[in-house]
């Protein structure tokens, strides 16, 4: 009985030993990263992102995982910078259109007409990145990799060759960007300020009847269907990036975030050479269900670039906030030879004439990210 009582009176003792010794505090919680993207459920860039986040809880031993919402069904772009600066939402995968919202900076990379390949792409956004994610740091968010979607092409409900065609549409444009609706507008064209989850509704009333995206968005939200004229003239490249809010980076302990951004620097290499090829084989997919290519030659693409050309100081001055020098300019021939490398590499096949000379331009008033599929979505909160 002695026993059995005493023992009772050491239990007491022994519990407050245990919660007092070294490494008996409860672990801290996982840091939870919920990302919004366009991208659909199941798409290439859903499944980079998704083993992107696998990486990181086996890294961080399930200290860091990754929730993502995909499909936009957390809205549109600028619903998702929203959502993160209110803390709904804690990372992203956006296109210049979202990543402009936070640092006109990166508007930068989306000048038409600027580029004539992806290696010229890639080596301007690599002289330019230090600048930009600085920019986008001081606004509080961190870039986790850069990636893009593919060549910009205008799409139809009637064919589009020159610049005088596009004039007679009514062009679907980013809502919320007035500086690219004014841009358009100065240059002659009928901009429609919409959300990219209202396109295909749009083309079925009518809307409007053309918008300009890469082919690959173009196949996965089946707006080809009803816009099948594209315009072979790489007008813009459609950039993006994956951000996190710096709040959140800095939870995530430091011994952990190496790891955490070689797993995003990988995915954002995987991305950028698979989008790339993909686009290829979404032309030859929406070519066998209907789709209509129209080239462009010299002289037309001649013609794309005067109209570009007449807007380009206004174009190029709403990324010059933080430093003009750093904004670039035309590629001289030689600048554009010792980018080339004399290869293109995969998803490098060009279509049409290419530019050649001076390729400024305007600012594309519609990157179109939509890659959700077809209708409207319902923009959800995140659990």
């Amino acid at each position: 009985m002695r026993l059995k009582e005493r023992t009772r009176s050491w239990i007491p003792a022994l519990a407050l030993a245990a919660a007092l010794a070294p490494g008996a505090a409860l672990a801290a919680p996982p840091v939870l990263v919920k990302l919004g993207t366009a991208a659909p459920e199941g798409s290439s860039w859903h499944r980079i992102l998704r083993e992107m986040g696998e990486k990181w809880t086996k890294s961080s031993g399930g200290a860091v995982q990754l929730r993502i919402y995909a499909g936009g069904v957390l809205g549109d772009e600028p619903d998702m910078v929203r959502k993160m600066r209110v803390g709904q939402i804690q990372s992203a995968a956006l296109t210049a259109v979202g990543l402009a919202d936070i640092d006109r900076s990166v508007s930068a990379l989306q000048i038409p007409m600027m580029f004539d390949s992806y290696e010229e792409l890639d080596s301007v956004r690599e002289a330019l990145r230090p600048e930009l994610e600085k920019g986008l740091r001081e606004k509080g968010f961190v870039v986790l990799n850069w990636g893009d979607a593919g060549w910009v092409h205008f799409f139809g409900t009637e064919p589009i060759t020159t610049p005088e065609d596009l004039k007679k549409r009514k062009l679907f444009v980013w809502a919320g960007d007035s500086s690219a609706v004014d841009l358009w507008k100065a240059a002659g064209f009928n901009p429609v300020p919409l959300a990219a989850t209202d396109i295909l509704p749009a083309l079925q009333t009518g809307l409007i009847d053309a918008f300009d995206t890469t082919p690959l968005l173009a196949l996965s939200s089946q707006w080809f269907g009803l816009a099948p004229h594209m315009l072979e003239l790489r007008w813009a490249p459609l950039v993006g990036a994956t951000v996190i809010l710096e709040s959140t980076w800095k939870k995530i302990p430091k011994e952990m975030r190496p790891a955490i951004r070689e797993a995003a620097e990988e995915a954002g290499s995987r991305l950028r050479s698979e989008i790339r090829e993909a686009n290829e084989e979404a032309i030859t997919a929406m070519v066998k269900h209907g789709l209509t290519l129209h080239p462009a030659g010299p002289e037309i693409t001649a013609a794309w670039r005067r109209s570009a050309e007449a807007v380009y100081p206004a174009a190029r001055a709403p990324a010059t906030t933080r430093d003009r020098s750093r904004v670039p300019g035309p590629l001289s021939d030689s600048q554009r030879a010792r980018t080339a490398h004399g290869a293109r590499g995969p998803g490098h096949r060009h279509r049409g004439a290419p530019p050649q000379g001076r390729l400024p331009g305007l600012p594309s008033g519609a990157p179109a990210c939509g890659e959700h599929g077809p209708g409207p979505r319902r923009q959800l909160a995140p659990a």
